[in-house]
């Protein structure tokens, strides 16, 4: 009986495909008025973001409860422009997908009334029968609401109560029926992908995402999960089209803490520390090399930006130049101090003498962009550019090798090697733009080790960023840390995540309006989190699909 009933599952998905452009339910009407004049922005179309994988979870979690085991293998994220964020409304899902989030929603389907806690914590009433309309009704109306992030219409309620009733009859159990329902909602278009198709201001003519859209844009921006109660009760009402509702929700957010998740999801994207989860290194090249160096690096990244970020609400500078760090035993070894705790992580302070601080001295980082059994100039140095500063490094000609030559006697160092690598002036034009920063990093090798030789000739640290000199990686990360483009592209990269899409021309002023704001603020990112949260460009849509 079940696979039969997995394909109603499927069928009902496949229904509901063709309808994501469904009107949100309660009240969008409301004077939209901006508490600052901002610059017009050229507004993208508005596209359906699907759930990255930790959003998908994320999300299952708080639907369902702490403890659920979630699925390992689902559609995979895809980064674009440097953002999963923005791949995220790029990509579609494939027919082994489909498969997959419907293995998936069984399962956790299954998982939501596998004990009487659970069943009770998510169903409103006690059934009267096996079939119980009313119940079932009421269950599906709430949770439902909670799935799809909007009120469902009395056609869907309709459809998932006869769902679970035909499952409740075939199975004899008045939950087990609800499985089937809770299974249809978790693989339907509504859930996998989020709806942010905006409307048009009667009063204003303007395009704008509606007010239940605005509350999912503004979970998944500062939460990455799914709306609360609260939240889709503000949407619903239709307050978040307007300032002082959109604040008082946006306030209310930034003090739960689940911020934490937010800020870290950010971070994780922005910095593209998703790929130290598969994280693969040569272990007879790095002795210190073992299957958790990845994740342990990654977490002390994340436990520094929290602490720094968010519990402090320091200089976001701080981040390149602090030398506070969150080690575990595995990362003290790498570094070369002694572990702060006997198990897991613990804040110390890094010596001077260790020749290391802030973002670009941690593992993650230097790990990252290494190579499998060597370091990368090219890697660290296009990073620095790209990531913190995003100015734009061009790929090498398909016909260039872009090979560096092997160690030898008259070029034992990796800048040795280089300077011969640009003797070609096609690759000179590009390496001379991330090389110089790169070099800069070679006191520490392709696992974050720092060293003072390399093949037995001591290694040079110095280098140049925009034609400031620095003699070790130390004086760079103050060089980073000041660099007049970090702030304004800080401000590019949240608001391409917050919105998933890559910031065109049009948008040039605002970037500049609200980096000028962050500046003004002393580099808060978390006034710099609100103001684009609060800002035109995340509220405003291109046009109504």
């Amino acid at each position: 009986m079940r696979p039969y009933l997995q394909t109603i599952g499927l069928v009902f998905s496949a229904l509901f495909a063709v309808s994501c452009s469904t009107t949100d339910g309660g009240d969008e009407s409301g004077p939209e008025t901006l508490s600052r004049l901002q610059p017009s922005v050229e507004l993208p179309v508005p596209t359906l973001r699907r759930l990255t994988q930790v959003q998908y979870g994320n999300a299952v979690t708080d639907l369902i409860g702490e403890g659920v085991v979630l699925p390992t293998s689902l559609e995979p994220d895809e980064s674009t422009n440097g953002l999963q964020s923005i791949g995220a409304a790029l990509t579609t899902i494939s027919p082994r997908g489909v498969e997959q989030y419907e293995r998936a929603a069984f399962d956790l389907a299954a998982q939501a009334f596998a004990t009487d806690e659970r069943r009770a914590r998510i169903v409103p009433c006690i059934p009267s029968a096996v079939v119980d309309v009313e119940c079932a009704e009421s269950f599906i109306a709430d949770f439902g609401r909670k799935v799809w992030r909007r009120p469902l219409t009395p056609t869907e309620t309709e459809t998932l109560v006869s769902i679970a009733g035909d499952a409740a009859v075939v199975f004899g159990d008045f939950h087990e029926g609800l499985v089937y329902a809770v299974a249809a909602l978790l693989q339907s278009p509504h859930f996998l992908f989020r709806t942010e198709l905006g409307e048009v201001d009667e009063e204003t003519g303007e395009t704008r995402f509606s007010s239940m859209e605005m509350a999912s844009r503004l979970s998944f921006l500062l939460w990455n999960s799914t709306p609360d109660s609260e939240l889709l009760d503000a949407g619903e009402s239709g307050v978040l089209v307007t300032d002082d509702g959109l604040e008082r929700q946006v306030n209310r957010m930034m003090d739960d803490p689940r911020i934490e998740d937010g800020v870290r999801a950010f971070f994780t994207d922005m910095f593209t520390l998703y790929e130290l989860d598969g994280m693969s290194k040569d272990p007879t090249v790095f002795t210190h090399m073992s299957p958790e160096v990845g994740s342990s690096a990654k977490e002390e990244t994340l436990l520094g930006v929290i602490d720094l970020l968010v519990d402090q609400d320091a200089d976001y500078r701080e981040l390149f130049t602090t030398q506070t760090a969150f080690l575990d035993r595995k990362l003290a070894s790498i570094y070369n101090v002694r572990a702060p705790a006997r198990e897991g992580f613990a804040k110390t302070e890094l010596s001077a003498a260790g020749g290391r601080r802030g973002f670009l001295g941690q593992v993650s980082f230097l790990a990252l962009n290494s190579h499998p059994v060597s370091t990368s100039a090219t890697l660290r140095g296009k990073f620095v550019r790209e990531v913190i500063l995003c100015q734009y490094i061009p790929p090498p000609p398909s016909d260039i090798n872009t090979a560096i030559p092997e160690p030898s006697a008259d070029a034992a160092t990796l800048r040795e090697r280089v300077a011969v690598h640009l003797e070609d002036e096609f690759c000179a034009s590009c390496h001379q733009l991330t090389d110089p920063i790169g070099l800069g990093f070679e006191n520490f090798d392709g696992l974050g080790h720092w060293r003072t030789y390399e093949n037995g000739e001591e290694i040079d640290g110095s280098g140049d960023l925009d034609d400031h000199d620095f003699a070790t990686p130390w004086e760079m990360a103050s060089l980073v840390a000041t660099h007049p483009a970090m702030p304004t592209c800080l401000t590019q990269t949240l608001m391409s995540y917050a919105s998933g899409h890559s910031l065109g021309a049009g948008e040039k002023d605002a970037v500049a309006y609200h980096s000028e704001a962050f500046e003004h603020m002393d580099y808060s990112f978390l006034f710099l989190l609100k103001d684009v949260a609060m800002s035109s460009a995340f509220r405003m849509s291109g046009e109504v699909l």
